[in-house]
């Protein structure tokens, strides 16, 4: 399981940002989470739940997004949205094409409270 390792990494990184900008606790977290990324989004909720017990996110909500799967065509330079198994452009029907978006973990939000 090693969404626990991820939420760990996480969690730590949350926490170094809210102590950097000194705040009270931790509102939200969001992250979009490509399909390809490996990453099952409710093992990563459990393990959030669990390790963010006693720290400034104890309250936090964490919010998942999906990303979608993009790829870029080589052959006619077109950028598509594609389901997770069916990298193929939607122009030329290529399978000649590079994965822009869909295998990414981001921290894309994080609400704080602060009391100033």
């Amino acid at each position: 399981m090693h969404e626990l390792s991820l939420c760990e990494d996480l969690l730590e990184q949350v926490l170094n940002i809210a102590k950097k900008n000194h705040a009270e606790y931790v509102e939200s977290i969001t992250l979009n989470i490509g399909p390809l990324a490996g990453i099952e989004p409710l093992l990563l909720e459990n393990a959030f739940s669990i390790l963010k017990v006693s720290t400034l996110a104890e309250n936090a909500e964490l919010i998942i997004e999906s990303s979608p799967v993009i790829i870029v065509c080589n052959d006619c330079n077109q950028q598509s949205t594609v389901s997770v198994n069916y990298l193929i452009c939607n122009l030329c029907q290529s399978n000649n094409s590079q994965l822009i978006s869909g295998n990414e973990l981001i921290l894309a939000n994080l609400a704080l409270y602060t009391a100033s």
